[in-house]
């Protein structure tokens, strides 16, 4: 007997996402500053899907007119898919509007410290007390955060004695492209770093969850940080960009890079929700 197909299927979907963060109640002020910008840049948001996170409003007390919102950014090309964070009035008024709930990042509650019986605190008081020496730091690299190295998590004795290993951290995957990228392609390395070896023509796209290494002349638009890194960096040989985001904060060059490093090695990093260029060594 032939099985018959499902009609459908559902499965998680991981995309890059440009995120619109709204840093006012008042719509007019951001209808008139968003179309300012897109007008920069006409037919590069046709049919993206933007979230809007609403973070920085969530306290104001203020429930803007979404609806109208949504409407407005439709007549130039963005498509709003949902918000990030807000209000619980502001969710509501987004769902009434039609756009999804994309729900915010857990926060990190701090652990109950386990109580530790008498006859140990006691003993502890007797031990001297000799200060730790200072984390290691890691010499700064192209591409790598200078971090602390972490003492080791302590191990578990088994019944044998011997000591159970912990599992390994996953480490970040590395995407390798060595042809050029022709204008109109997009390349995406999901959940890791992008690194490219040939040209990055004009009208072309690379994304990467973490940084982007491009080791030729780099004439199209490179999204770092696409699921919210804020610590992503962009490193290019020769910059000529259209387009360079890092964690959804963009910065369109309509009359070239900043002078500094057109058309030099450099590195792009994200302070705040400012992009800092920063040449690099010839």
């Amino acid at each position: 007997m032939i099985r018959e197909e499902p009609a459908f299927k559902i499965k998680n979907g991981n995309f890059p996402l440009f995120v619109l963060h709204v840093h006012t109640t008042d719509m007019d002020k951001l209808k008139s500053e968003l179309e300012t910008r897109l007008t920069q840049t006409p037919d590069f948001f046709t049919n993206t899907p933007v979230v809007l996170a609403l973070a920085a409003i969530a306290d104001s007390g203020v429930t803007p007119d979404l609806a109208d919102l949504v409407t407005f950014m439709r007549t130039h090309g963005m498509w709003a898919a949902g918000v990030l964070g807000g209000s619980a009035e502001q969710r509501q008024a987004a769902m009434q509007a039609g756009l999804g709930l994309f729900p915010d990042a857990p926060s990190r509650r701090a652990q109950p410290q386990p109580e530790v019986p008498q006859a140990e605190t006691q003993l502890a008081k007797t031990q001297p007390e000799t200060p730790l020496p200072p984390p290691t730091k890691q010499p700064e690299l192209p591409g790598l955060d200078a971090t602390a190295i972490e003492d080791e998590p302590r191990k578990e004795a088994t019944g044998s004695g011997r000591e159970t290993p912990q599992p390994a951290a996953p480490q970040p995957t590395t995407m390798i492209v060595d042809k050029p990228v022709r204008t109109g392609q997009r390349i995406y390395a999901r959940g890791g770093n992008l690194v490219v070896l040939a040209i990055v023509n004009a009208g072309a796209e690379v994304i990467a969850d973490g940084d982007i290494h491009i080791y030729a002349p780099f004439r199209g638009r490179a999204i770092a940080g696409a699921q919210g890194n804020e610590n992503a960096r962009i490193f290019v040989h020769k910059l000529e960009a259209e387009l360079i985001s890092i964690a959804g904060c963009f910065q369109v060059f309509e009359n070239g890079v900043p002078e500094n490093v057109r058309g030099k090695p450099a590195q792009i990093r994200l302070d705040g929700t400012r992009l800092i260029f920063e040449p690099l060594p010839e």
